[in-house]
């Protein structure tokens, strides 16, 4: 059996293909992911962007940013160098001699393989003569020419080579180890232990602990845990929070404590400048001693995240500060709001302890606005508009225009909003309304129903209710246009009002008449057809009175006049044949006339009708209910279907949450327009469904809102919201009536589950079902 020998690359080839490909695989997926993307399409972007978000800090903190930093050109330097040590190396491999080839004889002889003996006896006399020891040849090459010689014309040399690719017989199985040589020198050996243990002793262990100690810390969002406790605590310790409150247990996340998050500084500093801000901010709640509300770590954070709502001027290091704490606000807001539909899920599941207030959550979503937008709850949000100061409110909130919401300000003529704006120049004004048009203007449509149900649109208690929101997202500036196209002047608004309330009046009667018009039509259309083979009856038995001929003649004409006459309302008017009132009045006597007629000739039609006439007309109204019932099971199938489709795209599809840019003048980094979706109780304050952030609202999006019916009947007045989570005033609420009914019973015997045990007994059953029938034919025939 062949032995096994292992010996290091002395040359060092095999290291160099090592090194290669290890070089390789770390600068290409590098220069992937590290690569700096295109600096002109993001200076394209920010120019694109700049007309209307030109006064936004985060605009302005991203071109500072790029002008100054110097990051993209390390990566790419780096990156370079990379590639470069890759081609060298492979350059290198490139021109490595084989060191390992394979044998063969014929080669060694210098013949074309499948050669004759002949011609390989005289090659290697002609090659000994050459290279023979004795006439001062090479005896390496002679030893090769005579092992070649004997594998090509030696039984069994031969043979070995043919099956071991060697005329020696197998050999010993050599594996290199892609190291060179001097690695297991022995005057290297402490140099080599010293790299080995501090790579594999001291840094692996560092790194794979760090990593791990960071990620036992950090939840899936990126928040501390014990922050994510700390919320937990207090919205249970206090459902009904309000705005005060709620910032100071923001601010007491440890994302704001240097123990915590290395990111966050407490700077000698604090100690002045700091209660200079608590002096002017006022009541915040200083002497609070509840602890970690009065750490100086979460005092100095709700007095920078005040501030920032206050729109406070303070000293470049503070800034850098609020900066940090206004970023990680809306984050820390989100994870507020997972911990209040966390515990209202326990509180409705388990029992035993109040859930959070719905103004609690509401209260969260509120505060994201307002640091967004660094506005205090109690401002107007025009001041999300840029050039709009306190003084300026005074103009809007007039007597004259009445403009308290940006909704109000869209609304008004181009003329009266430009009189009321005054006080801008014409550039200002000009930002200003490419601001307002560029706000999200959001078109919300509810469907309610019963999904995987017989009756989806049937709500019984307890059933899961499925309320499907589509939402379109628009710019302000397309209702503009609208509004701009078709709003009424000021003073003839009513008028126009009440004349549209009437034609609406008008067009509601028009429409019931011509839908009562059309139904006596077809039913008389209906007595006529079943009529013929009884008028000749009629006829016959009243050709003994003339009167009642006559009488007969009259009423078949007043019926033809009541079937054409209803066609044209004018041309009555017009000739003067009916009255407003006679118009009435006509058709009931017609139709008292047509029914008695049609119960004469429906008496006619069963003494003269068939059997199996009247069976075939059943049978035709019972395939048509049939095939109406199947059509509505089909369409629910479909949008079944349809529903389970849109999940599993859904699941399948990853959206990138990068919608559209929010404008804010004080918020430091580029914000996303992302919402909250849910249903609710306002009248109970709790929540129906839990909030479903919605961060994928580019143009068009349909959301699926689920809860559990209440567990009795009656009627539930609901309310789906829509909450910004960047704007002030842009919310939206809509009604949703619920009328639950009640559930229906469960057969416990029902036909389908009447399944015989075996085969066996139903053949049994129609063997023995098939000789009493002939025994009774048998009888019969008797």
């Amino acid at each position: 059996m062949a032995g096994q020998q292992f010996q290091y690359d002395d040359s060092g080839n095999t290291f160099f293909y090592f090194l290669t490909s290890f070089v390789g695989l770390i600068v290409i997926p590098a220069t992937y992911y590290l690569w700096p993307r295109d600096q002109n399409a993001e200076q394209l972007r920010l120019k694109s962007l700049r007309r209307v978000h030109g006064r936004c800090l985060w605009y302005r903190l991203r071109l500072m940013k790029s002008q100054q930093s110097i990051v993209p050109t390390l990566k790419k330097a780096a990156l370079l160098f990379g590639w470069v040590v890759f081609l060298l190396l492979a350059y290198k491999v490139s021109k490595l001699d084989r060191e390992y080839q394979e044998y063969n004889p014929y080669e060694v002889l210098h013949l074309d393989p499948g050669a004759t003996t002949s011609e390989i006896k005289k090659q290697y006399h002609l090659l000994s003569k050459k290279f023979h020891p004795d006439k001062g040849g090479d005896e390496a090459a002679f030893m090769m020419i005579t092992k070649a010689y004997a594998a090509l014309t030696n039984e069994q040399t031969k043979k070995n080579w043919e099956l071991y690719g060697d005329p020696d017989g197998p050999r010993a199985t050599n594996f290199g180890i892609a190291l060179p040589a001097w690695i297991v020198d022995q005057k290297n050996s402490m140099l080599v232990l010293l790299v080995y243990g501090l790579a594999f002793m001291v840094i692996l262990p560092v790194v794979v602990g760090t990593w791990w100690y960071r990620s036992i810390r950090y939840s899936g969002d990126q928040i501390l845990i014990n922050t994510t406790q700390l919320f937990m605590h207090f919205m249970y310790k206090t459902p009904n929070m309000n705005m005060k409150r709620l910032a100071m247990v923001l601010t007491a996340a440890f994302e704001f404590d240097p123990r915590s998050n290395k990111e966050a500084t407490i700077r000698p500093t604090d100690n002045i400048e700091v209660p200079q801000l608590i002096r002017e901010l006022g009541n915040i709640n200083v002497k609070k001693k509840e602890p970690p509300f009065c750490y100086p770590y979460s005092l100095k954070a709700r007095v920078l995240v005040l501030a920032h709502l206050s729109r406070m001027e303070i000293s470049e290091d503070l800034e850098e500060d609020q900066r940090f704490a206004v970023r990680k606000s809306p984050a820390l807001l989100q994870e507020m709001v997972n911990v209040g539909c966390q515990l209202t899920m326990m509180a409705n599941s388990r029992g035993g302890f109040h859930a959070p207030r719905l103004v609690s959550i509401e209260n969260c979503m509120k505060l994201t606005q307002m640091i967004v937008q660094g506005l205090q709850e109690t401002k107007s949000p025009l001041l999300q508009l840029p050039h709009f100061d306190e003084e300026h409110l005074r103009y809007c909130v007039s007597k004259k225009y009445k403009v308290r919401s940006l909704q109000d300000l869209v609304s008004l003529k181009d003329s009266e909003r430009r009189s009321m704006l005054r006080f801008l120049v014409e550039e200002k004004y000009d930002e200003v309304i490419s601001v307002l048009g560029s706000f999200p203007h959001i078109a919300m449509e509810t469907k309610l129903q019963v999904l995987d149900d017989e009756d989806s649109n049937n709500i019984t208690a307890g059933s899961i209710v499925t309320v499907t929101v589509t939402l379109t997202r628009k710019r302000m500036a397309e209702v503009f246009e609208k509004e701009q196209d078709g709003s009424p002047c000021p003073g003839e608004e009513g008028a126009n009002t009440e004349e549209g309330a009437d034609a609406s009046k008008a067009k509601t009667k028009v429409w019931q008449n011509n839908k009562k018009q059309a139904t006596k039509k077809s039913k008389k259309k209906k007595l006529t057809k079943k009529k013929a083979p009884a008028a000749a009856a009629t006829v016959a038995a009243a050709a003994a009175t003339a009167a009642a001929a006559a009488a007969a003649v009259a009423a078949a004409a007043v019926a033809a006049a009541a079937t054409t006459a209803p066609a044209s309302s004018k041309t009555k008017q017009a000739n003067g044949s009916v009255a407003g009132g006679d118009a009435v009045a006509v058709p009931k006597e017609d139709d008292e006339e047509g029914s008695d007629k049609g119960s004469e000739s429906d008496e006619a039609e069963a003494n003269k009708d068939s059997p199996s006439e009247r069976d075939e007309e059943s049978d035709k109204q019972s395939d048509t209910e049939v095939d109406e019932i199947a059509g509505d099971d089909e369409e629910e199938w479909e949008a079944l279907q349809q529903s389970i489709q849109r999940r599993e795209k859904a699941l399948l599809e990853t959206k990138s949450k990068v919608t559209h840019p929010v404008y804010s003048l004080y918020y430091p980094d580029e914000k996303q327009e992302w919402w909250w979706l849910y249903i609710a109780d306002r009248r109970d304050q709790a929540l129906v469904s839990m909030p479903y952030h919605v961060c994928t609202l580019k143009d068009t999006e349909e959301v699926e809102l689920k809860f559990p019916a209440p567990s009795k009947t009656g009627n539930y007045q609901y309310s789906v919201i829509l909450r910004s989570d960047s704007y002030l005033g842009l919310d939206q609420i809509k009604p949703l009536k619920l009328e639950v009914h009640e559930a229906k019973a469960v057969l416990d015997n029902h036909p389908q589950w009447d399944i015989p045990e075996t085969e066996e007994e139903d053949e049994e059953q129609e063997d023995s079902d098939g000789i009493e029938e002939s025994e009774d034919d048998d009888e019969d025939n008797d």
